[in-house]
């Protein structure tokens, strides 16, 4: 008996029993859909933080300065950065690509009638966008003369923008500052919201000499923050390293004293977040597996129900010439067609389940929104593991088919 014979024979059986051979694969449809469902949604958590810490910039290392400590108590930072040490890292750490010193301030905008307070409204140097992998939409950004003479200059975010002048071109108009008129050089692109629903666009930029002297009233040389961009992903650890020992020589920081800095690496952030995603979905996925264990337990019930009910077909069968072998084939492609039928329909069910679930995650987020992504490779995964369901919990009833006494079979009433 030929493999296509056996699977048009496999084909009539159960369609005899079609309500049978459906209840018989909803255990594995629900199962398949699941795990489809739990690995699709997980796939689009981890895409959208690796996403959002790519928007911050590129392959971005941030130090900070270290906080003062009187024996076990912290008491609060101290000014340790200057823009020197954003120079020498820029220039004497041979990983780094770029870096910016940032001085951070608030303020309200003022324009005509207009006025709006900015999330951030930071100074910075003139690789700022380097680091951030931010373009400009119109306009030019900080240059070197701006940043030696603290001209008071500034780019605005998109949402600035849109608050304070509506449908008119800003680039050459003046804002006011604390009273300080500072003239509009640029636009930056449209970023959105990130991952904690921050707008990310309701900013205001400007020299970081500026914003010290300016706004602050300081002339102290002291920065907020460093930002550096590592010119490879994979040299992030090593950006961390050089920058470490540059600042402690800089610094000079004795060996075994407690740094006045701290460098962190935003990758080692999102890698702990893709972890815990990707444990979270793999438990789910592992706890959404168990009703395949139960769809697998049905098969196996209604293959042993078929087996009795037909062992007088199983007996004329054997009686014409049919082999052992050929019975057990019969059984064992019905078990498994019953199961990856279930497994194709589970896994078009999961797919639109993901895509229904990251839809109304989307809806109900006034953040950044998830991406749509369906894993191709979870889905033939599941199904292959569908079939092997069929061939595991099949293989028992098929193989107690095929140990059938003809003559007994025969007589069985």
């Amino acid at each position: 008996m030929t493999l296509r014979d056996t699977l048009r024979t496999a084909i009539r059986a159960l369609a005899k029993n079609k309500m049978r051979a459906g209840l018989t694969v909803l255990g594995v449809v629900i199962g398949i859909a699941a795990v489809t469902t739990m690995v699709s949604v997980g796939q689009s958590a981890g895409a959208m933080m690796q996403n959002q810490f790519e928007a911050l910039g590129a392959n971005m290392v941030v130090v900070i300065p270290g906080s003062r400590q009187s024996g076990p108590v912290r008491e609060g930072v101290q000014p340790s950065l200057t823009p020197a040490d954003a120079k020498a890292i820029a220039l004497e750490c041979p990983s780094v690509h770029v870096a910016s010193p940032i001085v951070s301030t608030r303020a309200q905008v003022i324009y005509g009638n207009s006025n709006w307070n900015p999330e951030e409204m930071v100074g910075v140097g003139v690789d700022y966008l380097q680091v951030r992998t931010w373009p400009l939409r119109a306009g030019t950004f900080i240059t070197e003369q701006d940043i030696t003479s603290a001209n008071k200059v500034c780019v605005l975010g998109h949402t600035l923008v849109k608050e304070l002048f509506q449908t008119a071109n800003p680039i050459g108009e003046t804002v006011r500052i604390k009273n300080i008129p500072f003239k509009v050089i640029g636009v930056l692109e449209t970023k959105g919201a990130n991952m904690m629903g921050q707008d990310q666009d309701n900013v205001l930029l400007m020299p970081y000499t500026a914003a010290r002297k300016r706004l602050q009233g300081s002339m102290f040389s002291n920065i907020d923050t460093i930002v550096a961009s590592a010119k490879t992903r994979d040299l992030m650890p090593q950006v961390v390293s050089e920058i470490e020992n540059l600042l402690l020589e800089r610094h000079r920081i004795s060996p075994g004293s407690r740094p006045d800095f701290e460098v962190f690496d935003t990758t080692q952030i999102a890698n702990i977040l893709n972890i815990v995603t990707g444990s979270l979905t793999l438990m789910l996925s592992a706890i959404a597996a168990i009703s395949l264990i139960v769809g697998g337990v049905g098969i196996m019930n209604i293959m042993l129900v078929s087996v009795t009910e037909r062992t007088r077909e199983i007996g004329v069968r054997m009686a014409v010439g049919a082999r052992p072998r050929d019975i057990l084939r019969q059984f064992l492609v019905e078990s498994v067609m019953l199961s990856t039928f279930g497994g194709l329909l589970g896994f078009a069910l999961g797919v639109s389940a993901a895509a229904g679930v990251t839809t109304a995650i989307n809806s109900f987020s006034s953040g950044v929104k998830w991406p749509v992504i369906v894993s191709l490779p979870a889905g033939a995964i599941a199904v292959a593991f569908s079939a092997a369901v069929g061939i595991f919990f099949g293989f028992y009833p098929a193989r107690r088919a095929s140990r059938l006494d003809p003559i007994e079979a025969l007589r069985y009433e």
